[in-house]
């Protein structure tokens, strides 16, 4: 993976983040998810 593949994951990790815990706890439990799933789901290891 090259630096500029490692700076855009970042960048998507980041805006997932932002995102998500822009989110109230009814929102996140409409999707299925809780505030404790973020980071995962963040880094696309959510439900490996």
């Amino acid at each position: 993976m090259t630096i500029r593949q490692k700076i855009a994951q970042f960048a998507q990790y980041q805006r997932t983040l932002r995102e998500l815990n822009a989110l109230d706890t009814r929102q996140l439990n409409d999707l299925g998810i809780t505030k404790g799933d973020i980071k995962n789901i963040a880094r696309g290891t959510f439900g490996n």
